[in-house]
């Protein structure tokens, strides 16, 4: 697989996927759509994982990863799902810009990771000043989009939770198995979920978005983003896959005006930008402000 287009790949993908689960609900609960693609995702993974010769293994370390994976995969699918009626699609890509950001402060308390340097408190500063920006556009304030920014805050923070508690575990499983694991655990809690909160059978318009959203996110964006993602990190360094998060945004919120008719505001631009200078600084704010130092 060429570097390059893998790159490519996961910079698309991302940047589509947000727009793709609004749609996916178009026409089917959005519990039932994120079912759906989980499920699918799911019996994918599994053909793979046999077609490459991997285990899925179910021992008490594997099942206590695929568990906390799932605060993730279920926690924070089903908040996104959510909140997709309430906000921009774009808005998701920029609020799970702030989990690396989050991250490194859980990391901090559960993992005994280093503490923040200067520069990446005054990311974390600024990426919430933006954050506030967002809170007080009128789309939020005035309109219906508090329930969702609440949802899509719920949804980064158990994100960026499931991702420290899963590296906390530690358990040596392959990437894939570990995925497909955990899509199998969050199955059931998808399927309560949608009882409680629709339980009708959905009837798939095929003149509409929604099954064609729920294929394209199941494959692409659930496993050869994924597959993608890893093989980019391998051979990149991780502060040029970093950028992915960057670029993503940006073009989430255009896609999101320009092919679903989503009203972008000035304070929503303006709180996305300094979430986005903020991650930027978070990564590479010390090489910005380390001194120079001249060689004799």
């Amino acid at each position: 697989m060429s570097v390059p287009a893998a790159y490519l790949a996961v910079l698309v993908i991302w940047s589509t996927t947000p727009l793709a689960v609004a749609w996916s609900s178009e026409t089917v609960h959005p519990v039932m759509a994120a079912w759906l693609r989980m499920a699918l995702a799911a019996a994918l993974g599994l053909v793979l994982v046999r077609a490459f010769g991997l285990q899925l293994p179910w021992h008490r370390t594997a099942l206590k990863s695929y568990g906390y994976a799932v605060l993730g995969v279920f926690g924070a699918m089903f908040c996104t799902y959510l909140a997709v009626a309430y906000v921009p699609t774009g808005l998701i890509s920029v609020m799970y810009g702030l989990s690396p950001l989050l991250s490194g402060l859980l990391g901090q308390r559960l993992l005994g990771e280093k503490p923040f340097a200067p520069h990446q408190w005054i990311a974390f500063i600024l990426s919430l000043g933006g954050l506030a920006q967002i809170f007080l556009d009128d789309l939020v304030l005035k309109g219906d989009g508090l329930p969702g920014m609440l949802l899509l805050v719920a949804a980064v923070i158990l994100f960026a939770l499931s991702g420290v508690m899963v590296k906390r575990v530690g358990a040596d499983v392959h990437p894939l198995p570990a995925t497909v694991g955990a899509l199998l655990v969050s199955l059931p809690l998808f399927g309560v979920a949608w009882l409680l909160l629709d339980g009708t059978l959905p009837t798939l318009d095929f003149s509409s978005h929604s099954p064609w959203a729920i294929l394209y996110l199941a494959t692409f964006g659930s496993l050869v983003g994924f597959v993608c993602y890893f093989y980019v990190l391998r051979h990149l360094p991780a502060s040029t896959v970093a950028l992915v998060t960057l670029a993503t945004p940006a073009f989430a919120l255009m896609l999101g005006s320009w092919l679903n008719d989503e009203r972008l505001t000035a304070s929503l631009v303006v709180g996305s930008v300094l979430i986005t200078v903020g991650l930027a600084l978070y990564f590479w704010g010390g090489r910005w402000l380390r001194p120079s130092h001249r060689t004799a």
